[in-house]
């Protein structure tokens, strides 16, 4: 089942790019990302109260809590900086510089959360990063 939600995820993402590359001209970029932020905010919570799972917020331990903050603020950092990216750049060109986020999440998983890194883990980040370059230079 994770591999349907990944597949589905990556087909959102691309489509989040294409329409925000459209829906941005002419926007500021940080309005565009605030509005972005909002539907999704909607979008979330309607879902945790379609699910009934709303009763689990007073459960999430300070630990938990802290890193779904910090997690946050990166999303945000990372969304202010992307549509920035795709204002001022070809989305062709910006997307596949967002996806090296790939090989910095297996580096970053190696080193901090001691996840394994293979050499099939190391090839495909290899691969990763060399056709992230030969697609944007």
């Amino acid at each position: 089942m994770w591999l349907l939600f990944a597949i589905l995820s990556s087909i959102f993402a691309a489509l989040t790019s294409i329409l925000a590359k459209v829906g941005i001209d002419g926007v500021n970029s940080n309005l565009a990302t605030a509005i972005r932020t909002v539907v999704v905010l909607v979008m979330a919570w309607a879902m945790v109260f379609l699910t009934n799972t709303q009763s689990g917020i007073a459960e999430i331990s300070k630990k938990s809590w802290m890193f779904l903050i910090l997690s946050g603020i990166a999303t945000g950092a990372s969304w202010l900086c992307y549509y920035k990216a795709l204002q001022m750049g070809d989305a062709s060109k910006v997307v596949p510089i967002d996806k090296l986020s790939v090989v910095i999440t297996l580096i970053l998983a190696f080193t901090f959360l001691h996840e394994q890194f293979t050499m099939k883990s190391i090839i495909g980040s290899i691969l990763i990063t060399a056709g992230t370059l030969f697609m944007v230079l």
